[in-house]
């Protein structure tokens, strides 16, 4: 048999399975995801210990001085900071799910899960749940955190929205993370890169400070950083201020990723030897 003919049988295959049995496949993979943590533990330290650091970091370091020039000191900075770190949560996360993936290819489990008669997509849609459930549980760490720190919920139903917004688009990037994990040899270099594109998106943004006072070349760049818009819809949404432009562009950024790195990590997936 051709390498080619090789390649098209389990994709044939996989279109032949009707939505019912990828939505069973994508919930029997999301239950074998769960109990691999709940046996290793301690792949959840990121999602405990990250919402904590940063918080106490940024509000106790950094937020007498950047409160001052909000005008309201610590306390104002923390609730300015913490919708920011909500928004940085749904990035920075998103990079365990390229990890992890790298992991299973070169363990063997993606060439024990591609020789069964499931939903090639079903694999991915898996890791992409259980990601955004560590994301949740780190978010609901972060507004612990938060809380005890000073901040104030002003609206609940903000609160609810601004996490949802940061999920939808952490999904979108966890496409992105997902690609690299199936193109890239190794963990250490899905890692590497992915610092590459997380450290310049989050600190070029309105996250953590505001952008008045950064040159003008970096302002252009924090317009156009989706993290900037996603933080400030979520401060809109949480502590009160305009919303509909960044909830907008957000969700734009979300659907125009998705459309493009969606197909893409499928088919790599689906073709990768």
């Amino acid at each position: 048999m051709s390498a080619a003919t090789a390649t098209a049988t389990p994709i044939d295959a996989d279109a032949r399975i009707p939505l019912r049995g990828h939505l069973r496949h994508t919930g029997a993979l999301i239950r074998r995801n769960l109990l691999w943590i709940r046996q290793d533990p301690e792949s959840m330290f990121d999602a405990i210990l990250m919402p904590v650091v940063f918080t106490l970091l940024f509000v106790y370091v950094f937020g007498g001085s950047i409160g001052q020039a909000l005008g309201g000191g610590q306390d104002g900075y923390v609730q300015y900071v913490i919708p920011g770190m909500i928004a940085m949560m749904s990035m920075t996360l998103s990079q365990g799910v390229g990890t992890g993936f790298s992991q299973d290819f070169n363990s063997g489990v993606m060439d024990r899960f591609r020789s069964l008669p499931i939903g090639r997509g079903s694999v991915l849609f898996a890791k992409i749940s259980v990601e955004l459930l560590r994301m949740l549980f780190a978010t609901t760490v972060l507004m612990i955190v938060a809380v005890l720190v000073g901040f104030d919920i002003h609206h609940w139903g903000g609160l609810f929205a601004a996490v949802g917004l940061s999920a939808v688009f952490a999904s979108s990037i966890m496409w992105v993370f997902l690609t690299l994990g199936v193109i890239l040899k190794n963990a250490q270099s899905v890692q590497a890169m992915g610092f590459l594109v997380l450290f310049p998106l989050q600190f070029g943004s309105s996250i953590f400070a505001p952008t008045n006072s950064m040159p003008g070349w970096l302002q252009h760049f924090t317009d156009y950083n989706p993290l900037s818009t996603l933080a400030d819809a979520a401060r809109g949404l949480m502590v009160g201020g305009p919303v509909a432009h960044d909830l907008w562009v957000t969700l734009g950024w979300s659907a125009a990723i998705t459309a493009v790195a969606a197909p893409y990590a499928i088919h790599k997936f689906r073709t990768k030897n």
